[in-house]
């Protein structure tokens, strides 16, 4: 801070103050010039300087005392002095304040109220939102001052955000009937408004108006527009005002709008497009700042371009710009996805020398560790948090144990989760069902309840997806009726069944050959709004196959049909179950329609009509099949070389048979157990005649 010098004039002072660049310092500097023995009193200048700068709300507390002090030493202001602390209290949202300065201007500052000092208080109503006070003293004053451009702009403002955009253009036309001359400000405001309310038609009439009426459109108009539009997804639209912008002579891009379009282009998916606005940014010398490096990283790490997105970070350090936590966690969650773990590593050591680490950045490469599978790894930052002064929260935990459980550690996630339960740690329903879905999938079930029961206990209350972990459990190894209860608790106690509840329940169900209850399920399933998918059909009809109910699989086949396209399992379940009753030309059928339906058929397709070819002796047809496998590129495994071996043997074709064996050896496919049986069989069957 500067130091007065032993005699100090009030122009020497001003200059100080100028010369000061912190407020808090200035502020000091002007009380030690108010004491100073050789100091004689603050000029108009002086005072108008210091109340200029106390806008900071931590600051505005200080504008009383400057006023008393104006009014001790008598000094006779302008309006300009009165005006720099109206706005003060204008941009502070203290109306009241603004109000008791205005009305007391002439005992204070020595002048009186201008329309000036009128506009500036008419702004303090609008800014806190007082839109009646505001039109209550605009009709105080309209009769008392002659209103000028300044007062109408106010009222444009007034009539936008009370949502009059009718009045509002009203008024500019008024204003251009009486002489008033609308500036960018009156164009800018209806145009800022009428993007805010989704009114891009009318925001692009008055924008288009401009130049019409002589009124040239400033960046702030363009950025408004090509901001709102990309809110709204309008990436067409956008790039056409940007392409407005950059043809227009008078108007330059602002460090704002290239902000503006980069952030817009990244939430629109167009990752390249961005990256060319960035290098048309640095080609035409404007420094990026904070926001502009923030969003772009965001924006590449997000599209998958980590390494362009690192290209930027490196850049924002160079530039000397320190990358907060929130852009390091972006980076270090784009190096994770790309499942660059040693990158990932290399970063997160770096964040901590500099103590740029947070929960988040915790989380974030606990997950990327254990999706990598590298569990001790992510142990071992999971034992960093108290060091790094973290405090786990729900995510954290649901990670953790989620990562557990997927790689096969149930015992570990059982200890972390009761831990975190001594300890008052925060859980979440992500960490309960990840952990009964990992007990359910090794049948440890008493268990998975139990989890469930401490759950409810702790006041989380289960959800659909918790539930549907359980049910599916139950239904996988086989206990029906603990799963029609569970299924039964979920409805009373409001959690309303899924899609996939319903389907659990039809599949195991049909598992069990109950289709009366399959189909109650499907029926309560349809009055409940849920529509069912491939995999309600794929369930019902692989059932009923297996029951070799086959007229009813084709009938529920037909009716899925009507809803959704089947896909290559589905079509796989239904030429399985006609060749198992033997309605082979039924399957061909099908088989033949698949091309049509752009569903090609696959191996699995091919071995299941060979197969049933094979049993209804058509061993011609069943030889096209293979010959179509093999000109469809696809490789016959050992299911199909037993297939064509067993069909052959069937034929008694046993020389053909072991000569596919050979194939088969030479192809890299080796016989298993089954395919010794079948040759072994067959050699005996050919034998016992003569013996």
């Amino acid at each position: 801070m500067s130091k007065l010098p032993k005699f100090v004039s009030p122009k020497q002072l001003l200059k100080l103050l100028k010369a000061e660049k912190n407020t808090n310092s200035a502020l000091t500097l002007f009380d030690s010039a108010t004491q100073h023995l050789t100091y004689t009193c603050h000029t108009p200048d002086v005072f108008q300087h210091i109340l200029r700068r106390l806008t900071d709300s931590k600051l505005v507390s200080q504008v009383p005392r400057i006023l008393t002090l104006i009014q001790k030493q008598k000094c006779k202001c302008s309006e300009d002095v009165a005006l720099s602390v109206l706005k003060v209290y204008s941009d502070n949202r203290m109306p009241d304040k603004a109000l008791e300065v205005f009305q007391q201007m002439n005992e204070i500052f020595g002048c009186d109220p201008g329309i000036r000092s009128c506009n500036s208080l008419l702004n303090a109503f609008v800014m806190s939102n007082q839109y009646d006070r505001a039109e209550s003293f605009f009709a105080y004053f309209e009769t008392r001052f002659e209103t000028n451009l300044e007062t109408y702009n106010v009222m444009l403002k007034i009539l936008c955000k009370r949502g009059k955009f009718d009045k509002a253009k009203e008024l500019l036309d008024w204003m251009w009937s009486e002489g008033f001359k609308p500036d960018v400000i009156s164009y800018g405001t209806l145009i800022s408004s009428y993007v805010k309310s989704g009114d891009f038609g009318n925001a692009l009439e008055v924008f288009d108006e401009m130049p019409e009426r002589g009124v040239s459109p400033d960046v702030v108009c363009y950025n408004s527009l090509i901001d709102g539009l990309f809110k709204l997804g309008n990436f067409t639209k956008a790039m056409e005002i940007w392409d407005r912008l950059c043809g227009d002579s008078c108007v330059f891009p602002s460090v704002i709008t290239y902000n503006v379009m980069l952030n817009g282009l990244c939430k629109c998916g167009e990752f390249d497009e961005s990256f060319k606005i960035w290098q048309r940014m640095l080609m035409n010398e404007h420094r990026p700042d904070s926001y502009t490096f923030c969003t772009l990283i965001h924006g590449l790490c997000k599209s998958g371009n980590v390494d362009g997105a690192y290209r930027v970070y490196t850049g924002m350090i160079k530039s000397g710009y320190v990358p907060n936590v929130v852009t390091s966690n972006a980076m270090l969650t784009g190096f994770c996805k790309a499942g660059r773990i040693g990158v990932c590593l290399g970063l997160w050591d770096s964040m901590g020398k500099v103590g740029c680490r947070n929960i988040v950045s915790h989380n974030i490469l606990m997950k990327g560790l254990f999706e990598k599978r590298k569990v001790d790894e992510a142990i071992s930052i999971w034992e960093l948090l108290p060091k790094d002064g973290c405090v786990p929260d729900s995510c954290t935990y649901g990670i953790v144990i989620h990562g557990l459980c997927e790689n096969g550690y149930l015992s570990k996630a059982i200890r972390v989760l009761s831990e975190a339960e001594d300890g008052g740690g925060n859980l979440d329903i992500f960490a309960y069902s990840s952990l009964v879905k990992g007990l359910c999938g090794e049948g440890r079930l008493d268990e998975a309840i139990c989890i469930f029961e401490q759950m409810k206990k702790g006041g989380c209350k289960p959800n659909s997806i918790m539930y549907n972990e359980l049910i599916n459990g139950f239904i996988k190894f086989s206990k029906l009726l603990d799963a029609m209860r569970l299924f039964e608790e979920m409805k009373a106690n409001g959690c309303p069944p899924t899609t996939a509840t319903y389907n659990t329940l039809i599949n195991g169900v049909c598992r069990a050959e109950k289709f009366v209850e399959a189909s109650a399920i499907l029926k309560e399933m349809l009055r409940n709004g849920r529509e069912p998918d491939l995999v309600t059909y794929s369930s019902l009809i692989d059932g009923v196959c297996k029951a070799k109910k086959i007229d009813m699989a084709l009938q529920l086949f037909v009716r899925m049909l009507k809803e959704s396209k089947p896909d290559i399992y589905l079509y796989n379940i239904l030429i399985h179950g006609l060749c198992s009753v033997g309605r082979i030309e039924e399957a061909l059928k099908i088989h033949l329609a698949m091309k049509s339906c752009n569903c090609p058929p696959n191996l699995v397709t091919h071995n299941t009509i060979m197969d049933g070819l094979y049993k209804a002796r058509d061993c011609k047809k069943a030889s096209e099949i293979w010959s179509q496998i093999l000109e469809e590129g696809l490789k016959p495994d050992i299911i199909s070389y037993n297939i064509v071996i067993n069909g052959l043997c069937l034929s008694n074709q046993l020389d053909a048979a072991v000569g596919f064996l050979d194939h088969a050896l030479v192809q890299g496919v080796f016989p298993t157990v089954i395919t010794w049986n079948i040759l072994v069989k067959a050699v005996l069957n050919s034998a016992s005649p003569s013996m």
